[in-house]
């Protein structure tokens, strides 16, 4: 039965490198590769060709969105009749591979296809940046049976640290490995067999009360706001900040955070509503991490 793996992580964490060390992974068995593009010109095919593998791409669009997902299923229908032992997909930065589980689990459209699951790559050097303003990147990590953090060449060991503490603070349980040039030791593979962990270690609820210190700055509390915001439906409530109260009232990701002069309920008590019965978000937990001078904490 031929087994998929699927490769995600945001622009530039070094997907493709990756690929062509996974690749080896692999000998005497037959393999494949779909590799996906958001733009139009396939770049990625030209530097994945010679590994000795059969490749297919898949321009202009991401494959687990509705613009791509049928030509995806097809590609993937022909790849399987071609009899490959393995399969590698190389999902786009851009992509969102919540559903991919669901998708590859369709016996009666890929009948003996086993989805051995996804390794996400963090950029060591763009983490912090590109996970604060990128929902996408979150849900990469959400769906990751495997995280390696790549890149870490280009940071200090305090810094590749602090990036690990935030990954695992994100997904608690799954396997997280640092590397540099997209190196893996097969070995890391094998945590893909095992059951996905949770992505939060909160108690499934759509509400919860979050506290603010009175000392926090303005600025850090609309940043740590913002990190987080996307995932919810309503952040509201006041909060003494370091130079006076504030009104916080944010719907989605529009944060809003202004001066309040007025009566003042529950003062350092936001109540923070979710979409649907679910875990906080580990972007919740991140941010409390990666901005301590709010001195938050979750009731």
């Amino acid at each position: 039965m031929p087994r998929l793996y699927l490769v995600t992580g945001f622009l530039g964490a070094g997907k493709t490198t990756f690929l062509k060390r996974l690749v080896h992974c692999f000998p005497g068995r037959r393999t494949a590769l779909i590799v996906n593009e958001y733009g139009r010109e396939g770049v990625d095919g030209a530097l994945l060709s010679g590994l000795g593998a059969s490749l297919t791409e898949i321009d202009n669009g991401s494959i687990f969105c509705s613009c791509r997902l049928a030509r995806f299923e097809e590609v993937l229908r022909s790849t399987l009749a071609e009899g490959p032992d393995v399969i590698l997909v190389e999902a786009s930065g851009l992509s969102d591979p919540s559903a991919a589980g669901r998708i590859l689990s369709q016996r009666e459209k890929f009948p003996g296809l086993t989805y051995a699951g996804a390794v996400c790559l963090v950029d060591a050097a763009r983490f912090h940046s590109v996970y604060a303003s990128s929902g996408v990147c979150r849900r990469q990590l959400a769906a990751a049976g495997l995280i390696l953090i790549n890149k870490t060449d280009l940071v200090s060991p305090e810094q590749a640290a602090l990036v690990r503490a935030e990954v695992e603070a994100q997904r608690p349980g799954c396997p997280v490995h640092e590397t540099s040039f997209g190196t893996l030791d097969p070995a890391w593979l094998s945590a893909l067999d095992a059951p996905a962990p949770p992505a939060a270690q909160s108690p499934s609820r759509r509400r919860l009360t979050l506290t603010v210190g009175p000392d926090c700055p303005p600025a850090s509390l609309e940043r740590f706001l913002s990190v987080f915001a996307r995932d919810t439906r309503r952040i509201r409530g006041f909060v003494p900040l370091s130079d006076g109260m504030y009104l916080a009232d944010c719907v989605g990701p529009q944060v809003r955070l202004e001066p309040w002069q007025g009566e003042a309920l529950n003062p350092g008590r936001l109540t923070v509503l979710f979409d649907g019965d679910m875990p906080a978000p580990g972007s919740l937990w991140a941010a409390m991490t990666w901005y301590p001078e709010c001195h938050a904490a979750v009731e």
